[in-house]
């Protein structure tokens, strides 16, 4: 029963989490909406790394079904989320810790930013947009299909301002990180994902209506894997 709640939370966005939706705050000049508060992140236990490395392969046939909210907490917080408040740092390594990088959730109930302040997520859309993402992954049925869809975006002047014409090679290593930790949550959870690297720039910016200082940089579907 509980996880079946949680389910039909997610679908609703917010709407019997009570006291969790309001007006976003975000940075400046982010896109604002709904918020949706995350559950707390599990930090210890689970599969160990070595398990989860063997384990891993990439999934391209998902079978239908919904993320959990906590699967889709887990998920984003192995990406991005703070894992020391005092100083801002986050799960994965970033160059002079300036955290270039902005994650995009797409599944079935819409569109979705984290923000890893809060460790909470922004509804920027209802609709189901991986169809539209899909068709910027050169037809890729496996973002079609999957329950949910990361995409990672970079903002290279956020690292430019210290690295200068160096700093673009920094981000890309920085969204490497970032994905290993999603493809190796998704294992721990019993789910499957790949890496997508073949789409259209332009295409998927404005399948998510991404502001113009953010670069598509990686795709990753995530799902219960097909039997």
């Amino acid at each position: 029963m509980k996880g079946k709640l949680i389910a039909v939370c997610v679908v609703i966005a917010g709407v019997l989490i009570p006291g969790t939706v309001g007006c976003g705050q975000g940075r400046e000049g982010e896109p604002r909406g709904k918020e949706i508060a995350l559950p707390a992140p599990a930090t210890t236990g689970g599969m160990s790394f070595t398990e989860a490395a063997a384990k891993r392969r990439s999934v391209r046939e998902f079978a239908p079904g919904a993320l959990s909210l906590e699967q889709i907490s887990q998920l984003a917080w192995a990406a991005q989320g703070i894992t020391e408040a005092g100083r801002g740092l986050r799960t994965a390594p970033s160059a002079g810790a300036l955290y270039p990088l902005e994650l995009y959730l797409v599944t079935k109930d819409g569109l979705f930013h984290y923000l890893p302040q809060g460790h909470k997520l922004i509804q920027l859309s209802d609709a189901d947009g991986r169809g539209d993402l899909s068709k910027a992954a050169l037809g890729q049925s496996s973002v079609a299909q999957a329950a949910l869809d990361i995409v990672i975006a970079g903002v290279f002047s956020r690292t430019e301002a210290k690295y200068g014409e160096r700093a673009r090679q920094y981000v890309y290593i920085e969204a490497g990180h970032v994905g290993q930790n999603i493809h190796l949550q998704a294992v721990a959870l019993g789910l499957g994902s790949v890496s997508v690297g073949a789409f259209r720039d332009q295409a998927v910016s404005e399948a998510l209506g991404l502001p113009g200082d953010q670069t598509p940089l990686y795709i990753i579907p995530v799902g219960h894997p097909a039997a």
